[in-house]
């Protein structure tokens, strides 16, 4: 089975991002911010990023126009909060995962967001689980450099999820389970309720979706 992996720089140095990329054996970063630059971790804007990896040979891609989770168009927003299924069905999606899919055939990619914790992020709740239905296998990196598949990742989604009910078929359980999430984290264009709000550690990640 294919295998992607995804990864966030949350607050590390070049040097430490750099060093879990390597752990894992990464060849090429596809980075699906929809704006690829942060204010406070300026390593990890787009063009000084592009630069670095390239001299550490490892390629870049960016991809967030197509795969980005902070949509420009009105009707791919559900109350505010970025649809994520509306946005899985997209031409411009669509065509972003064929790039990573024809990738995979020289590389091994990792799929770069800003959010150290994936299950907070679009990179596995919408990019991930759509490779993954796909048939790839989706490694998760985390902060410390170990590893969640997406498969533990939703066995947490159904834990965290009211979804669990006997007359839900798992499919939909799943969905559920899912979506649960996406409204919880997904970019917002209201403000969210106070237990919504992200820590202020984690406020610039956000905003780079």
């Amino acid at each position: 089975m294919n295998k992607i992996w995804t990864i966030g720089h949350s607050n590390h140095s070049y040097e430490q991002f750099l060093n879990l990329l390597r752990q894992a054996d990464i060849t090429a970063v596809a980075d699906v911010r929809s704006s690829p630059f942060s204010r406070h971790q300026s390593q990890f804007n787009k063009d000084i990023l592009r630069r670095e990896l390239r001299l550490d040979k490892i390629d870049y891609a960016f991809l967030g126009d197509e795969l980005g989770g902070r949509p420009k168009r009105d009707d791919l927003y559900c109350e505010g909060v970025a649809d994520y299924e509306k946005m899985a069905k997209t031409p411009d999606f669509k065509q972003g995962l064929e790039r990573v899919i024809k990738g995979c055939a020289k590389y091994r990619i990792a799929l770069l967001c800003s959010e150290h914790d994936p299950i907070d992020c679009h990179r596995c709740l919408l990019v991930g689980r759509a490779l993954s239905a796909r048939g790839f296998a989706i490694n998760h990196i985390l902060f410390d450099g170990k590893q969640k598949t997406q498969t533990d990742i939703e066995a947490e989604l159904l834990r965290a999820s009211k979804s669990n009910r006997a007359d839900f078929f798992p499919e939909e359980q799943m969905a559920s389970a899912y979506r649960d999430r996406a409204k919880k984290v997904a970019f917002s264009k209201i403000n969210r309720p106070s237990s919504d709000t992200p820590p202020a550690s984690t406020e610039q990640e956000f905003a780079n979706r």
